[in-house]
Formats: C-alpha cells, structure tokens, sequence
C-alpha cells in the first residue's frame, strides 16, 4: 500500500516521458490511496490538455474514468487538523499536505515527482525511482 500523488496518476494514464516509471511503481505496489481531492487536481490536468490541444475530449474523458476507477475505494477524507500542520510547517501548499497527511496517517510512502514535497517532506515522500529500486 502506498500514496500516489495526482501526478503520479496522470503519467500512468497519460502516455509521456514518465509512464514508464508510473507503471514500474504500479507493479511494484499495486495498492494505491490518495485523498479526494486527487479527483480535481486530476480533472483540471486533463482540462489543460484539452484546452492546449494535446488531448480530445475522448480522451481526457477516458482518461479519468479510469483513474477513478483505478482509485475506487482507496479514496480517503482527512481532517484540517491533520493538513494544515503540515502546511504552516513547510513551504508545501495545503493540496500538496494533503498527500502527506494520507502517507502519515495510512504509515506508508507517498510517491510523487513533486521536488518541493520531497525536500520538505524526506520522512514520508519518495520519488518513483526511489520506491521502485527500494
């Protein structure tokens, strides 16, 4: 079981330069969870593609169908007592705390690309090449 932040969803969904390392850390750990909100950081990503032409509407579509259906029933709600903390202390936004907070909560590693949640948060964040050869 571990955490996976909304970018780590997106280049398994989404052909690109990191898929590859999204689907080595599925095979790794196929037991994902993330917070909620992963649904709207997700929906707005494939918005920009749309909106940049990158991606049909067909596919943004298809796309989120199946991450949600990837993540049904590993979606967790968190308290603001368990994000915000987390926030103040570090130079994180409160969307990105609410990864680490899971991580926290659930006792296992959060896997993200996001370079500002790894320097602040070495305790709970691992990047995929380092879940993956761990």
């Amino acid at each position: 079981m571990i955490v996976v932040d909304t970018n780590i969803l997106v280049y398994f969904h989404v052909e690109g330069d990191r898929t590859q390392e999204a689907w080595q850390v599925f095979q790794k750990d196929s037991e994902w969870y993330a917070p909620y909100l992963w649904r709207s950081e997700f929906r707005n990503t494939m918005f920009h593609y749309l909106r940049s032409n990158l991606l049909s509407l067909a596919d943004v579509v298809e796309f989120a169908e199946a991450a949600e259906k990837l993540m049904m029933g590993n979606e967790l709600h968190l308290l603001p007592g368990d994000i915000l903390p987390l926030a103040v202390s570090s130079s994180c936004s409160s969307y990105d705390c609410e990864f680490v907070a899971l991580a926290k909560e659930l006792r296992v590693p959060l896997v993200t690309a996001d370079k500002k949640v790894l320097r602040e948060f070495p305790e709970t964040a691992v990047s995929p090449q380092q879940f993956v050869t761990s």
